[in-house]
């Protein structure tokens, strides 16, 4: 179920920093009291393929979250031992070392679980053994959750497993979003800073429309 426009679950979940030390991490308090905008991104597994990519490129691409007051929390249901070992895997050898914002370990699941962002959509029950088995790896899917200053989620998206994602994308609806806080005018496709955006009633669609599409 999509929660935008609604807050952030107010969750706390175990998170690591990059010196290796652990700590309490509630995403939507921290946007509140911080009065941040938040970009969280989950991805499947460490030690994978797909994901350090993804995490390099939001590291790349910090300095200019930091600019649009903006946290990036990256998120795995894999531990905070096992983070903080790929932490201290170099580059060549498919780490993440040089990854400094915070990375969330919900071990268990508490956090994707309220997302409904996990990979166990086919559960069957064993009669013979009265359980229940999942198919899949129950980690998440590629979800991304951007979060402004009071905590209501103004963005959600999931990739499936294999499709990195494009993190440019992420700064230009931080960019958006702030525009409508800022100016209160709505932003048409393909919107970027800079660019004209338009009143959201009948005679500033119809400029714009008037004024940019062929």
């Amino acid at each position: 179920m999509a929660i935008v426009g609604r807050k952030f679950p107010n969750i706390e979940v175990n998170a690591i920093d990059e010196l290796g030390d652990v700590f309490k991490l509630n995403v939507l308090k921290k946007a509140q009291e911080e009065n941040k905008k938040v970009v969280l991104f989950w991805y499947p597994k460490d030690f994978t393929f797909v994901c350090p990519t993804e995490l390099h490129a939001f590291q790349k691409a910090q300095a200019e979250f930091d600019k649009r007051n903006t946290i990036v929390i990256g998120a795995s249901c894999d531990t905070a031992e096992v983070h903080f070992a790929w932490l201290n895997t170099e580059k060549d050898n498919g780490g993440i070392e040089g990854v400094t914002y915070p990375i969330i370990a919900d071990s268990n699941r508490n956090l994707a679980t309220a997302l409904n962002i996990l990979d166990n959509t086919t559960e069957e029950y064993n009669e013979e053994t009265n359980s229940i088995l999942l198919d899949g790896d129950n980690v998440t899917f590629r979800a991304t959750y951007l979060i402004d200053e009071e905590g209501t989620v103004f963005h959600e998206s999931i990739n499936h497993m294999p499709l990195g994602r494009n993190v440019n994308e992420f700064l230009r609806l931080v960019d958006a979003y702030t525009h409508v806080q800022e100016k209160g005018e709505v932003c048409p496709a393909d919107w970027e800073e800079g660019k004209e955006a338009m009143s959201a009633d009948r005679n500033g669609v119809a400029d714009y429309l008037a004024n940019h599409v062929n």
